[in-house]
């Protein structure tokens, strides 16, 4: 019997003030798809860090070929055929997307690098992976989605043994997903080996071969192909059942104020005549396939973006907007969807950034800062939040994704803002922190404050939203009320590119 392709066991890893694995140990064979599930915080990407060589490990055995091995750095893992795809871009913005890919390994002539032959070496592995960018376009121009796509081309250039997926369709579209599982069924067949990462539930008997659960940097069950079972799967991952069917009760807007109008609203670009209205301590959704212009709305709203026409009105008041400052002041906050760039000082505290869009509070005479307070405050949001942290002072970039979307939430709350747009809320947030931040989307609302949801996740719209806006094409395609809303009905919708047929649905 030969022994596994990858076997770790008793690998133990801690940081200051976290135990992030303990004792944790999987296998995979040659040809298999190990999917790797856990809460935010359960260390799956350490793990894989590790493995990379990105981390060291503290405890523990990494055998390959059941030859044990020390990995001590990327070149050593990258000469045992162990590749990775991460979760966070790893790319740099003013190269190429071929100088990206083939970056420490480009072509020479002598010594000069061979810029033509970089290109059509980039040219022809993007073109065997169906992937349709150039290879001479900056990586900076490119949108999240193509610059993920890059990550996956930038892996599969070197010939891997072990392929690691760190939440790789999580900025994909559609087409994408299915162009980056095809690549996955070649993969397979050829006898690589593929950890996947990832918390969307409905990837796992798409891919699994076997399914490794981990909780609290432990080590939980395994569960082959024929034992996949979602709802098993997700309480071994949070030790507890999570509904995650419901809707929300249905919501009379008569009689609610509108603290939200928006009428003609266009851009450039994009955007034609969108208008909509938002209710006091009402949850809107936004669906519609990526391009759509559910960010760009949001975007324009809270004058990140210039339009070209339209009005935005809050509590019946014409609003002039023409920066994202004149939002705060007018009570709107945005959650962007890359919270990491645009929602974080990442190098800074917990306190630091709770208190970030409310500085002027926490300043006395001469502009000198309430320390004590601010700590105050922000512990107060840990512990309303549940937000996992060793204390206030923990910079963010220590943090799981879900708990720093909860420190981006808690800036918010401490603005005490009466109107929050929540770009993809919970991309790369496990089922666990998702339900958490679902029952915090839904407290707010029900205390008075109104709340836009912008997601791809179709069972994110309806599990949160009042009324759905859907998209398409920079236009409004219709409107659906949650009793009458389904993915049948929002897809129907987000498909029309008609917007007079969308208008008349």
């Amino acid at each position: 019997m030969e022994p596994p392709l990858l076997e770790v066991r008793g690998i133990s890893k801690s940081f200051p003030g976290v135990k992030a694995l303990q004792g944790v140990e999987f296998q995979l064979d040659a040809g298999e798809v190990l999917v790797l599930v856990g809460e935010n915080g359960a260390g799956k990407s350490t793990l894989m860090k590790i493995l990379s060589g990105i981390y060291a490990r503290d405890e523990g055995t990494i055998a390959v070929d059941g030859r044990e091995v020390d990995i001590t750095g990327p070149a050593d893992a990258q000469e045992l055929g162990i590749s990775i795809i991460h979760q966070e871009m790893n790319l740099m913005p003013d190269l190429t997307v071929a100088q990206n890919i083939y970056l420490g390994r480009e072509p020479r002539r002598g010594l000069m690098l061979d810029e033509k032959a970089l290109n059509r070496q980039a040219a022809a592995l993007l073109g065997d992976l169906g992937i349709q960018l150039d290879p001479r376009t900056k990586v900076s121009t490119l949108t999240v989605a193509a610059q993920q796509m890059v990550e996956i081309a930038k892996a599969l250039s070197v010939d891997a043994r072990v392929l690691i997926m760190d939440e790789p369709t999580s900025a994909l579209t559609d087409t994408e997903v299915e162009t980056l599982f095809g690549l996955i069924e070649s993969l397979r067949a050829s006898g690589t080996g593929i950890i996947y990462i990832s918390h969307r539930m409905e990837e796992l008997k798409r891919l699994a071969d076997r399914v490794t659960v981990l909780r609290d940097g432990q080590y939980i069950g395994s569960l082959d192909r024929d034992e996949i079972d979602v709802p098993t799967i997700i309480e071994m991952m949070v030790g507890r059942t999570i509904d995650t069917g419901s809707k929300p009760e249905p919501f009379d807007t008569a009689g609610r104020d509108v603290v939200l109008k928006v009428d003609g609203l266009s851009t450039r670009t994009l955007l034609k005549d969108v208008g909509f209205e938002l209710h006091r301590g009402e949850i809107l959704g936004f669906a519609g396939l990526m391009g759509a212009g559910r960010t760009e709305t949001a975007r324009a709203i809270i004058g990140a973006d210039p339009s070209t026409s339209g009005r935005v009105e809050i509590n019946g008041r014409v609003a002039r907007i023409r920066q994202p400052a004149d939002a705060v002041r007018h009570g709107i906050g945005y959650l962007s969807e890359d919270r990491k760039s645009l929602g974080l000082l990442l190098e800074q505290s917990v306190t630091t950034n709770t208190i970030a869009a409310s500085l002027g509070r926490f300043s006395g005479l001469l502009g000198i800062m309430n320390d004590r307070r601010a700590r105050r405050v922000a512990q107060q949001h840990v512990e309303d939040l549940r937000t996992r942290t060793p204390n206030v002072e923990q910079p963010v970039k220590l943090l799981s994704g879900g708990n720093q979307q909860k420190v981006v939430i808690a800036k918010w709350l401490v603005r005490d803002c009466d109107i929050l747009i929540f770009d993809e809320p919970t991309r790369g947030i496990d089922v666990g922190a998702k339900e958490e931040i679902y029952t915090l989307l839904q407290k707010l609302a029900a205390t008075g404050t109104s709340i836009i949801v912008i997601s791809s996740e179709l069972p994110e719209v309806l599990r949160l939203s009042h009324r759905i806006v859907v998209m398409a094409n920079g236009r409004i395609t219709g409107t659906l009320a949650s009793e009458d809303a389904t993915q049948n009905s929002i897809m129907d919708l987000a498909t029309r590119f008609d917007a007079a047929e969308g208008a008349a649905a």
